[in-house]
């Protein structure tokens, strides 16, 4: 099973907020043995956002979606999941429990009276509005919860909020995939090769550990190395150290200059 993500919001898109979601949804995985298949960026359009997760309902993919599902005009996700599924929206039960137990703490926090029919209570219950059959996945922080439809999770863009929900979802729904994917990378800085020149020799270590994919990251101004190519190879561990030993035997035969190994 691979794992995307779909991050929403124009906000990112425009520049006015940095996205945040994807370097950290790459590290909650890589602590459970786990990688990112893929990411989608997209604004707040609701017929883009119901295409990407139509694909992702389609796929059989695990997706985490970021984004989206609170209830202000701007937030199209929870109506795009209907649209893609074919599903109505409803008031989920145990949402609407979760948001009234949120508004009551408010309001005592504030110390003002409870009021759940005020017209501003009525419409925070829409952020409970899901479609037909989805389940809620808990909101540590404030209670207001996501929602997962088969394998696609759906979960608020605010960080603080989405980072520990994802990883609620991970630990309570697929612990079974945990650790069956952890990666490895090792690589050498080699100096004065132009990539043609050496793919002949990354083609057949592919060729060679089918388990194993090559990986060039050539460099032109880096500080410490100059111009030069970060070449490695990356998979299961256990199936690394063949895998770069040839590697590393291709680029001698061919006089290459080598610097320093890493291993990730």
């Amino acid at each position: 099973m691979n794992i995307g993500l779909i991050i929403v919001g124009d906000e990112i898109l425009s520049g006015r907020r940095q996205d945040k979601h994807l370097a950290k949804v790459i590290e909650i995985l890589a602590a459970r043995g786990l990688a990112l298949a893929w990411a989608r960026y997209l604004g707040d359009d609701r017929v883009a956002i119901a295409d990407a997760v139509r694909q992702a309902f389609a796929g059989g993919d695990l997706v985490f979606s970021c984004g989206g599902i609170g209830a202000t005009p701007d937030d199209h996700t929870r109506q795009s999941a209907a649209a893609a599924l074919g599903r109505p929206l409803q008031l989920h039960p145990e949402a609407r429990t979760l948001i009234l137990e949120r508004m009551q703490d408010v309001a005592r926090e504030q110390g003002q009276p409870f009021e759940p029919d005020r017209p501003d209570n009525v419409h925070r219950l829409n952020m409970g509005v899901f479609p037909e059959g989805a389940r809620i996945i808990p909101n540590p922080y404030n209670k207001i919860p996501g929602f997962s439809v088969d394998h696609v999770h759906f979960v608020p863009g605010f960080p603080v909020m989405a980072w520990p929900m994802i990883e609620w979802v991970l630990d309570t729904h697929y612990q079974a995939l945990q650790g069956r994917s952890r990666q490895a990378e090792r690589s050498v800085i080699v100096y004065g090769a132009m990539e043609a020149t050496l793919t002949p020799l990354m083609e057949a270590v592919e060729a060679a550990h089918p388990q194993v994919r090559v990986f060039s990251l050539p460099s032109v101004d880096h500080p410490q190395h100059g111009k030069h190519i970060d070449l490695g190879v990356k998979g299961p561990a256990e199936a690394l150290d063949a895998a770069f030993g040839m590697l590393r035997a291709g680029l001698l035969s061919a006089g290459a200059e080598l610097g320093p190994e890493m291993v990730r």
